[in-house]
């Protein structure tokens, strides 16, 4: 917002969707440090309800910063980016509806559905489910396939792009695809995985907001040695 006149700018949005991508990565990776074991005796506990919030802002924060990353180098990332860019915004999105279930269904069903509750809690955590928990199955699937493939189509497509921060591109499609190896690594602590992609996120944050180059014209004009931008490319 341009203070002077009260309007929203190109600009202000820009860096307003870069402090949500840098909100997404510290909080990514704030909400890991001491993460309790998950199981049913945690989510009636206020940590719980603490840090499923803290979940939720994470995942509100990424879908803002990831759309202000995309929409800066919308030309240049090309189709590759645009579908990185829809892949990575639905992992997200359904992250959040998971994180919002977890935050205000699963503690007051706790007591009266444990199995279920314990259920969802396993598959969330990379487990198998030993009843039928519905549609909590294909959603922490769904969530979990758009954040990888998003993640990894998304980072190559920035990373090509040569607009922001292109080692915080590179990180994010690793940190990302290195969610795989989750399974085949038990004894590695799986909520180390999440770091990296935090500060990718970080990264390209602040790589977006220290970026004050103007969008690539559609098209450009030369008169005498000084080129001319074109007149919607400029806005």
């Amino acid at each position: 917002m341009d203070p002077a006149h009260g309007t929203i700018t190109p600009t202000g949005l820009s860096r307003a969707a870069a402090l949500a991508a840098v909100t997404a990565g510290l909080l990514f990776i704030a909400v890991q440090v001491a993460h309790p074991d998950v199981d049913i005796a945690l989510v009636t506990t206020a940590q719980w309800k603490v840090r499923q919030a803290v979940k939720v802002a994470m995942a509100t924060s990424a879908l803002v910063g990831i759309a202000g990353i995309y929409l800066r180098q919308v030309r240049q990332a090309g189709i590759l980016g645009l579908a990185g860019f829809v892949l990575l915004e639905l992992g997200f999105l359904l992250m959040l509806v998971t994180e919002v279930v977890g935050l205000v269904l699963i503690p007051t069903i706790a007591a009266t559905a444990p199995g279920y509750v314990s259920d969802v809690l396993a598959v969330a955590n990379g487990g198998t489910a030993v009843g039928d928990i519905g549609l909590m199955g294909p959603l922490s699937l769904l969530a979990g396939a758009g954040y990888v493939l998003g993640g990894v189509v998304f980072g190559i497509a920035v990373f090509r792009a040569r607009v922001l921060t292109r080692w915080a591109a590179a990180l994010l499609a690793l940190a990302t695809a290195s969610s795989l190896l989750i399974p085949v690594l038990p004894e590695v602590n799986q909520r180390l995985f999440a770091v990296p992609t935090g500060i990718a996120l970080v990264a390209l944050g602040w790589s977006l907001w220290r970026d004050h180059r103007p969008v690539a014209p559609l098209a450009t004009a030369r008169t005498g040695s000084s080129p001319v931008l074109d007149p919607a490319g400029s806005r």
